[in-house]
C-alpha cells in the first residue's frame, strides 16, 4: 500500500492481530485499547473486550483516559466490581488475553513496570504494577507492548512474571495458570515471540525500513532470530480508516499528540515552566 502510516498505527495495527474471535480480552489505555478495538469492529466481532474495573462488554466510543473511563463507552453489556473482575474473571481462569505495556523486559518475559534505578532512589518512577502481576499470571495469554521501555539483562525491579528463569520454571512454581504467560511482544522496531521449550524471546518479525542489526542494537543478550522472520505487515487502508475514525492521535504520534495539546493548554507558559514540567513528566509518569 501507498498510503502513509506513523509508527504507533503501525504497532497498534500488529497488537491487534493478536487477538482472535470469540476471546475474553482485558484490555488497558494507550495503543491496546484502539488495537482491541480495530480487531473488534473487523475480524474479531465476537470478541468480548473488559476493563480492570469490571465493565464486561465494553464498548468504547473514544480512547478511554483510565480503567473506569465508564463516560468513553458506548455502552457495556454488565457491570462487576474490580474485586469480583480478579476473583471471579481473571483468578477462574476466564481471561484469555490481556495486554501489558512494560518499561524494561528481560528474555523470559518478565516485567518491570515499578522504577528505573535503585527502589528508592529512583531515575524514573513508572505506573507501578496495579492489576499487571495478576492478569500476566491468570490470563492465558498476554502480549505485552514496549514503547518507550527498554531489554535488559536484570530488572531493576521485579514488578510480573513471565517465564521466570525460562523453560518450564513458571509451571513448576505452581503459582500461576498452567501454559498461562505472555506470547508476544511488539516493540517500537520488532514482533517478538517465545521458544514453545526454552521460553526465552526471539525476533519474529521486523518492522519496515528496520534492520535485524539495529534491532540487536538494543538487546543486551544474544537474540535468536526465527528462520521464518518475516516483516511486519503494514496498515491496510481499511485498518488505517478504522483506527483514524476512532483514535486520530495515532496517525501523528501520541508524544507529538500530547505537546500540542500542551501548548493549546498552557499557551504562555515560560519556556522554563514548561522545562520544569517536562522534567516531572520524564520522572514520574513517562
Amino acid at each position: 500500500m501507498n498510503e502513509r502510516y506513523s509508527l504507533d498505527e503501525l504497532i497498534s495495527m500488529a497488537v491487534a492481530r493478536e487477538i482472535n474471535d470469540y476471546e475474553n480480552i482485558v484490555i488497558g489505555v494507550g495503543i491496546p485499547i484502539t488495537a482491541c478495538i480495530l480487531a473488534k469492529g473487523l475480524h474479531a466481532k465476537n470478541a468480548i473486550l473488559m476493563t480492570e474495573s469490571g465493565l464486561i462488554g465494553f464498548n468504547p466510543l473514544v480512547p478511554v483516559v483510565g480503567i473506569a473511563d465508564v463516560g468513553a463507552s458506548k455502552g457495556f453489556s454488565y457491570s462487576t466490581d474490580l474485586f469480583s473482575m480478579f476473583t471471579t474473571h481473571t483468578y477462574r481462569g476466564f481471561v484469555d488475553k490481556c495486554f501489558l505495556g512494560c518499561g524494561q523486559i528481560d528474555k523470559f518475559g518478565n516485567i518491570n513496570s515499578t522504577v528505573i534505578g535503585d527502589y528508592k532512589n529512583f531515575k524514573k518512577r513508572l505506573p507501578g504494577s496495579g492489576g499487571a502481576a495478576d492478569f500476566i499470571s491468570y490470563a492465558k495469554q498476554t502480549v505485552l507492548t514496549l514503547n518507550r521501555g527498554q531489554f535488559v539483562e536484570k530488572l531493576d525491579y521485579f514488578t510480573s512474571p513471565g517465564y521466570l528463569d525460562g523453560g518450564d520454571s513458571r509451571d513448576r512454581s505452581g503459582h500461576f495458570l498452567r501454559g498461562s504467560g505472555p506470547s508476544t511482544v511488539v516493540s517500537r522496531k520488532g514482533v517478538f515471540k517465545f521458544d514453545p521449550v526454552s521460553k526465552e524471546m526471539f525476533l519474529a518479525s521486523n518492522h519496515p525500513g528496520i534492520t535485524v542489526e539495529e534491532i540487536k542494537k538494543d538487546i543486551p543478550w544474544d537474540l535468536k532470530v526465527s528462520p521464518d522472520l518475516t516483516e511486519t505487515k503494514p496498515p491496510t487502508a481499511e485498518e488505517l480508516a478504522f483506527s483514524r475514525k476512532f483514535n486520530p492521535a495515532l496517525s501523528i504520534g501520541q508524544r507529538a499528540t500530547a505537546r500540542l495539546i500542551n501548548k493549546i493548554r498552557y499557551p504562555k507558559l515560560p519556556e522554563k515552566g514548561n522545562a520544569f514540567i517536562q522534567e516531572l513528566r520524564d520522572k514520574f509518569f513517562s
